[in-house]
């Protein structure tokens, strides 16, 4: 009963999305990179929140909060204000220009080959990080969840190898062979799965332990865990509060404002009224992100305790322990769904990126529309085989790899955004200037995390070791001796910024920058941007509040 139910939801999901895409004209570039720019408020929105949700958040973050509690929450809560910011300053200005992506803007402020060091950032980071991750993470939760080992009778790295191929080859199928209309659409399906799914959760959670009773059950969590309900880290946290300052905020304003497998969605808007509607819909929804992400993890920990071996097996248990044996079907097919649609993402936004600022540019420059989608098709198709050969080889590596694979991204992400706000908010720094805060950048971040910082580490846990430090007291020591990578972050944006001004200073442009509007698309603002906008800032700011000890 549980396969039907997987297997029936998870085709139906396949018909929609091939249906949506049959009246677009997926062999121009337009029609199959942006779906002929023709998306909706309710999909944008739909697609954004299901392409940010998959294995690795949902029981990745849901393990954090077993461990440490609504901390975590700035993960979502936060992401709320960086799509207002995406909303209000940066899609007017990239609809105005008539961006496919957004290594598009950098050659037409900078010049190519900037334009062509991004691409290649953002798709070293896809085949090397994202994608095998996502594919790995999705074998290892379905591997357990149907105890494929034992139903197949093979080995646990044979069920992952298939797990990963099958996740694969499925979604390969949707992204390269459908476009981003077939990912945005099938997304939005699966979004209202995973919204009903993931709900189901924390509610059969809370009535188990409230015998029956959902506000019981809240009443107990909270009175019995008070300390999993502050949303203040200290400096020894995974998510210390003052990072919500510095490197937190430039991590999420990348991801949801300049990540191309993200803000694709936003630039196949109509017009910007609904891309303006879509974020911050999108916005709404993710301030309630912690019900699926963070509380489930707490519920975890209230009916197991310190029991489990790892805090990501939190999720998994919790399911298989409070959900009726008839909803699983339906809610594996909706976890799969979330897995598709990070794989979907990044694998249609690598195909956009090929086709359309490597290949048209250095290899076809005379190619028709036509070939650049077959080019992108025959990448996307290698590129997936590639990540697909990689994923299950992640199984071998140690414990924690995932963590430092998520420090890895701030090699590309925040010198990206870097000369991403330079280029908008300036009109004379030159090119060059570019090219040296992505190569400071990265370099820079590099020797940062993994030549000092794991030096200066090890040496202060060895003398608090010692010192006959323990337990933790040696999680502080750890912490202080060196920065946090969010605080590295930040550091490096402000460094960066600086070197750029200072080379327009003294280098600047012959000729001042103008964003030109291409008339591709109506960039009439939504009229209650900023005053909803203001709103979601509002909440975000309230929910701090009260889950802080100020409140307790």
């Amino acid at each position: 009963m549980q396969l039907i139910t997987f297997l029936g939801f998870t085709i139906l999901v396949g018909v929609i999305a091939y249906y949506s895409t049959r009246k677009t004209n997926e062999s121009s570039a337009d029609g199959y990179f942006l779906g002929g720019r023709s998306l909706t408020a309710v999909v944008i929105a739909g697609s954004l929140l299901l392409t940010n949700l998959s294995t690795e958040q949902i029981i990745g973050l849901n393990g954090q909060a077993y461990t440490e509690g609504l901390l975590v929450m700035a993960w979502e809560t936060l992401a709320a204000i960086a799509m207002v910011v995406t909303a209000v300053f940066l899609l007017p200005r990239y609809l105005k220009g008539g961006l496919t992506t957004i290594p598009q803007f950098l050659a037409n402020r900078y010049d190519k080959t900037t334009k062509t060091i991004a691409s290649a950032l953002f798709l070293s980071g896809y085949v090397v990080v994202l994608l095998p991750i996502v594919l790995y993470s999705g074998a290892v939760a379905f591997s357990s969840m149907f105890d494929l080992p034992d139903v197949l009778g093979i080995s646990r790295i044979q069920s992952i190898w298939a797990c990963v191929w099958g996740i694969g080859i499925i979604g390969s199928i949707y992204a390269v062979f459908g476009g981003l209309k077939a990912v945005a659409v099938s997304d939005t399906v699966n979004a209202i799965g995973l919204l009903i799914g993931g709900i189901m959760i924390p509610f059969f959670g809370l009535a188990y332990v409230g015998d029956g009773s959902i506000s019981a059950g809240f009443s107990e969590i909270m009175s019995s865990n008070p300390d999993k309900f502050n949303s203040i880290g200290d400096v020894a946290a995974s998510v210390p509060f003052a990072t919500i300052f510095t490197g937190m905020m430039l991590v999420q304003v990348f991801y949801w404002g300049t990540n191309q497998a993200i803000i694709q969605r936003a630039l196949a808007a109509k017009n910007l009224e609904e891309g303006q509607k879509g974020l911050i819909l999108a916005s709404f929804i993710k301030i309630l992100g912690p019900l699926i992400l963070v509380i489930p993890g707490i519920i975890a920990f209230h009916i197991f305790g310190d029991t489990l071996a790892k805090p990501d097996e939190a999720y998994p248990r919790l399911v298989s322990e409070v959900l009726p044996a008839t909803l699983v079907g339906f809610f594996a097919a909706v976890l799969f769904g979330a897995i598709l649609s990070s794989f979907n993402s990044a694998l249609n936004s690598s195909v956009t990126l090929f086709g359309l600022d490597i290949y048209k540019e250095y290899f076809k420059k005379e190619a028709t529309e036509q070939q650049v989608v077959k080019a992108g098709k025959m990448f996307g198709v290698l590129l997936a085989i590639l990540a697909m050969f990689i994923a299950p080889l992640i199984d071998n590596a140690p414990d924690g790899l995932f963590g430092y694979l998520q420090e890895v991204n701030g090699c590309y992400s925040i010198p990206i955004l870097t000369i991403i706000i330079v280029g908008y908010v300036t009109k004379k720094v030159p090119a060059i200037a570019a090219k040296i805060a992505i190569l400071s950048g990265v370099i820079l971040y590099s020797i940062s995390q993994f030549i000092l910082k794991p030096q200066l580490v090890q040496k202060a846990v060895q003398s608090a070791e010692a010192a006959g430090i323990t337990g933790k007291e040696l999680a502080y020591v750890e912490a202080a001796a060196y920065p946090h990578f969010l605080h590295v972050m930040a550091i490096l944006f402000v460094l960066n910024i600086l070197i750029m001004l200072l080379i327009g200073r003294f280098y600047p442009r012959t000729e001042n920058f103008q964003l030109q509007y291409t008339n591709q698309v109506d960039i009439t603002p939504w009229k209650y941007v900023n005053q909803v906008g203001i709103a979601v800032c509002i909440i975000v700011l309230f929910i701090y509040i009260y889950f802080s000890p100020l409140m307790a």
